[in-house]
């Protein structure tokens, strides 16, 4: 059975003793999620020593919402997989498509990202997805399949049954817009076909989230297809009533 999970990502939101009611508010009402959901939560750089301090102990688990290409030295400003790795962090989140657009992550990038997560211990959420450009153009499959080529066929098959991968429609991010299960199932049914290309049947045990405008709402449509594992939240993971919600969905 492959693993549920759904995965909350504050990302730049919530000061810390915000983020610590949060967290304390999940936290209090994680037995109201089935048993077999793994829960995650991504807050910001600034929150995580303190989150785990709050959640230590529960079912639910910390990530990070990006780690450093680099192990250590004179890199100003980053934050290194070794170092979230001494916070508690169990995950990192990489590869998202804002760290795509906005920071300008090529799959090189990404590729020392990994390497650096996946030898300090951390499992990468690792994100592909396509603009509303691409989508429209038809291009789907090959942005998302090149995205998964670029850095995931470059894992070992060890590797890969540490890896979570979430699809993130990029024109349904924060947009309102949300894939219909059927379009969130083709692609999710096509990952897990391009990961089988090479590693046959691991591809059956890979979870793969789905991440665009997911809510209470639409939970339950989304994680009844075959091949939607769970959720990778923005917005709705930000009030602990959706979140919950959203895990109670299956």
């Amino acid at each position: 059975m492959r693993q549920k999970i759904v995965a909350g990502n504050w990302k730049m939101n919530t000061l810390i003793e915000e983020g610590a009611a949060l967290a304390k508010n999940i936290a209090d009402r994680i037995n109201e999620v089935p048993s077999d959901v793994q829960l995650i939560l991504a807050p910001p750089f600034t929150h995580l020593d303190r989150v785990n301090g709050i959640i230590k102990g529960t079912a639910a688990a910390l990530s990070a919402q990006n780690c450093a290409d680099k192990d250590k030295g004179a890199y100003t400003g980053e934050v290194s997989a070794a170092m979230l790795a001494s916070t508690g962090c169990k995950y990192v989140i990489l590869g998202h498509s804002e760290r795509r657009e906005y920071y300008h992550e090529t799959s090189a990038t990404l590729n020392d990202k990994m390497a650096l997560a996946l030898a300090n211990g951390l499992k990468p959420i690792f994100c592909v997805g396509e603009k509303l450009e691409e989508r429209e153009a038809g291009r789907h499959f090959e942005v998302v399949g090149a995205q998964i080529r670029e850095v995931i066929f470059n894992l070992s098959p060890e590797q890969l049954a540490q890896v979570v991968i979430a699809y993130e429609p990029v024109w349904a991010i924060g947009t309102g817009k949300t894939a219909t299960s059927a379009q969130a199932q083709e692609i999710h049914a096509f990952i897990r076909k391009t990961l089988a290309e090479k590693y046959g049947a691991l591809s059956e045990e890979i979870s793969i989230l789905y991440g665009g405008s997911c809510k209470p709402s639409n939970a339950r449509e989304l994680f009844a297809q075959k091949d939607i594992d769970g959720g990778l939240i923005g917005g709705a993971s930000l009030k602990a009533d959706d979140f919950i919600a959203i895990a109670q969905s299956y």
